[in-house]
């Protein structure tokens, strides 16, 4: 078992959610689960993930490559997603992620230097009234992202980073 029992009862209480015969259904949270706990998917997690819900391992691999909220690759301690999609280029994505790639030093699927950012490209969040907007660690929608904003959304995940 490569997970902790904390990791495998919250995969468990998701597993319950469908019939006894349908755990595979479970895969998405099962996924997001060990990847709170490990940071990112690496391939011996994904078959840890299979082993558990009894499903191919590539059926899991199939999942965690097609959404990009799930991390096949080690990531910073943070990673930024940033809506790329035409409505949210038209009302300032195209300035805001210009404005972080400056301010972090880095551009699309890197991460800086000192491991606390990973700035990635984000398919539509289903907020384009509220471009451009930011998904922080799949979890923490921003919106209305100006530079200052994001300049203080930087700081504070900074200040939130052990020393």
């Amino acid at each position: 078992m490569l997970l902790s029992q904390d990791t495998y009862k919250k995969i468990d209480r998701e597993v319950a959610k469908f019939p006894p015969d349908q755990k595979q259904s479970a895969v998405m949270a099962a996924l997001a689960i060990a990847q709170d706990e490990k940071g990112w998917l690496a391939p011996e997690t994904l078959q840890d993930v299979a082993d558990y819900l009894g499903m191919p391992a590539i059926a899991v691999q199939e999942v965690a490559t097609f959404y990009n909220m799930y991390n096949t690759k080690p990531v910073g301690k943070h990673k930024i997603s940033i809506c790329t999609n035409l409505p949210c280029q038209l009302s300032g994505g195209e300035r805001a992620a210009a404005h972080l790639k400056h301010k972090l030093g880095i551009d699309y699927r890197e991460t800086t230097a000192d491991g606390q950012f990973t700035l990635v490209e984000g398919e539509c969040m289903g907020a384009c009234g509220d471009a451009p907007v930011l998904l922080v660690d799949n979890k923490r929608m921003c919106s209305w992202m100006s530079n200052d904003k994001i300049d203080g959304l930087l700081a504070e995940l900074s200040e939130a980073a052990p020393k």
